[in-house]
């Protein structure tokens, strides 16, 4: 008999196949064993037709894989360690010194600072544009243009593009398309598909999203994905993904699994919350704006319900008010202060409501014009009850 150590590292018990469950195994693997030599040989990860190394794959990220396209109408998919993460493989893969990307001017801020760092030092232009107005896009798109960014709607402000019109810019003259899909979770509209029912398929070439937020659910999860419906599309950023070591951890994918099956509730949730939330602000005269893309009066409205309500539906849980010019950033931010289950804190798609108070004069330059003088609050709707969260708010803006 083998020594007790020898024989608890090379036991020969393999469990039964044919265990069924409602939570899919959790595989843990750096190193993934072969049969022989010649499996060992000849065995590919990149069509996901077997194993190799943890970093290109397990059961368990394959299925979070596949269950993700289905969910966004993809045909494949990578995982990365943040939403952040998934940016950056796109870009590190599509540009080169010399190229130029373009990204909307209410894009998501550590996007902005990738260009502006990164990518610029490598040789890399970026600049933005006014994703309200596609002619302005239209007039940047250069010969050096490689890729554009799209989000909808736009970070922190909250306004809705025509994202049909500007996804037919790009392809009109050959330029690439990815979308930052956080918001829309693959539930508010279908990115591959914008117009349902259009033949051909109207649609982005790139979706990105944050997991960390909806999908995720928790508050306690950091991964992203970027899912493609074109196979060399897709094997390029996949080949990049590869030499650049990006990973997820396998307890990550589990929790984001596991999530999955009460997402389209939860968002549903979210969105329901966020709007009574938004109307009741409507009547406070604190604020002279509420930013929501389903308010009429949001910039952007009538974009969000073209595509949106013709597709899934949906607006998610994100608001962001203006504060009349007459309060001070210091009575502001004791607003915020004073807020009890609101609480502090980045990111959203959690059971928990957040407030983050912004100064939108450093992001946005110039001031944009269909925004209101004042002071921007964006506010993540949780999984709380909504009268507890009007009250919340309520006695807060009592003390200011």
């Amino acid at each position: 008999m083998a020594d007790p150590s020898t024989a608890l590292i090379h036991h020969p018990y393999t469990p039964p196949a044919g265990f069924a469950a409602p939570q899919p195994g959790v595989f843990k693997a750096s190193t993934v064993l072969f049969p022989d030599v010649a499996a060992m040989r000849n065995f590919e990860w990149k069509d996901k037709t077997a194993y190799t190394y943890g970093l290109h794959g397990t059961p368990t990220t394959y299925l979070l894989e596949e269950r993700l396209c289905t969910l966004e109408g993809g045909l494949q998919c990578l995982l990365l360690p943040s939403g952040l993460a998934a940016i950056a493989n796109v870009a590190l893969s599509l540009l080169r010194s010399g190229d130029e990307v373009l990204i909307p001017d209410n894009a998501y801020g550590p996007n902005q600072v990738l260009a502006a760092g990164e990518l610029k030092s490598w040789g890399i232009s970026h600049r933005f544009y006014d994703p309200l107005n596609p002619l302005d896009l239209v007039a940047k798109i250069s010969p050096q243009t490689r890729l554009v960014w799209l989000e909808a709607p736009g970070s922190v402000t909250l306004e809705f593009p025509d994202l049909c019109e500007l996804v037919q810019v790009c392809q009109a003259r050959g330029v690439r398309t990815a979308l930052d899909n956080t918001w829309g979770a693959g539930l508010a509209f279908a990115p591959f598909d914008l117009v349902p029912g259009a033949a051909p398929a109207l649609g982005v070439d790139i979706s990105v999203q944050a997991l960390t937020k909806y999908p995720s659910g928790g508050g306690d999860v950091l991964m992203g994905s970027v899912i493609t419906r074109d196979a060399a599309l897709h094997m390029k950023l996949k080949l990049t993904h590869m030499r650049l070591g990006f990973g997820v951890g396998a307890n990550d994918v589990e929790a984001v699994l596991r999530s999955l099956p009460s997402l389209a509730l939860r968002y549903r949730a979210h969105d329901e919350a966020a709007r009574e939330l938004a109307h009741w602000c409507q009547a406070r005269s604190e604020f002279v704006q509420i930013l929501h893309p389903a308010l009429p009066d949001s910039p952007g409205h009538a974009h969000w319900r073209d595509l949106c309500q013709s597709g899934f539906g949906g607006a998610a849980g994100l608001f962001s008010v203006i504060f009349h010019p007459r309060y001070s950033q210091h009575q502001i931010d004791a607003f915020c202060d004073r807020l009890k289950l609101f609480r502090l804190g980045y990111s959203w798609g959690g059971p928990m409501s957040l407030v983050v108070p912004y100064d939108l004069a450093s992001i946005r330059s110039p001031w944009p014009a269909h925004l209101k003088p004042g002071t921007l609050v964006r506010f993540s709707v949780g999984l709380e009850a909504v009268a507890d969260l009007q009250a919340d708010l309520a006695q807060a803006l009592t003390l200011i």
